[in-house]
């Protein structure tokens, strides 16, 4: 077990104060990942503009899912997945969507699936992608700035999801009935 503070408006540093405030106002309670990043005021401010960034992003909210889910799984985030999992729901993504990325099974359309699998590439290469992965990707409909978003989206979540392993971060209430392990 890690010693990480799950802060809250009292305890928290002074600068993360306002922070929490405005992850309170978002989600109506303040997440467990925002918590432990509070000890880091820098970190949770990183991490809500990055936030917001991917929500303001060119994909829409199934291209944002599978994104975010992709990286999620592949990084075996306990924490992430399944409130990923709710936060899809709370955008409308289909329960296809959402039980495909999940289970790590076929994605219902092959533009879907395409954008899976570049994620998956990018992660599992570090960057280092090859120009048969864009070009799949780019015949699936995607474009340069969309290679750019994917990495957006790593960026945050490599913050969430490492420190969710470093922190031992528990699930939030909300999220703890879409529970999720790993596949061996």
């Amino acid at each position: 077990m890690t010693d990480f503070t799950l802060h809250d408006q009292n305890s928290a540093p002074e600068k993360s104060k306002p922070l929490l405030e405005n992850s309170q106002k978002a989600f109506g309670m303040i997440p467990g990942l925002h918590a432990v990043m509070a000890d880091a005021p820098t970190v949770l401010d990183g991490y809500q503009k990055l936030h917001q960034l991917v929500l303001d992003s060119s994909f829409d909210n199934d291209e944002t899912t599978v994104v975010w889910q992709t990286i999620n799984v592949e990084h075996a985030c306990h924490y992430c997945v399944p409130a990923h999992t709710g936060i899809a729901k709370s955008m409308k993504v289909s329960d296809d969507i959402i039980n495909a990325l999940r289970d790590e099974t076929p994605l219902p359309s092959d533009k879907l699936e395409a954008l899976r699998t570049f994620t998956l590439a990018v992660v599992r290469k570090r960057g280092e992608v090859n120009s048969e992965d864009l070009n799949a990707f780019y015949e699936a409909g995607y474009e340069r700035s969309h290679v750019l978003e994917v990495i957006l989206v790593l960026s945050q979540k490599v913050m969430s999801n490492y420190i969710n392993h470093i922190a031992e971060t528990p699930v939030d209430e909300p999220f703890q009935k879409f529970a999720w392990k790993k596949a061996k």
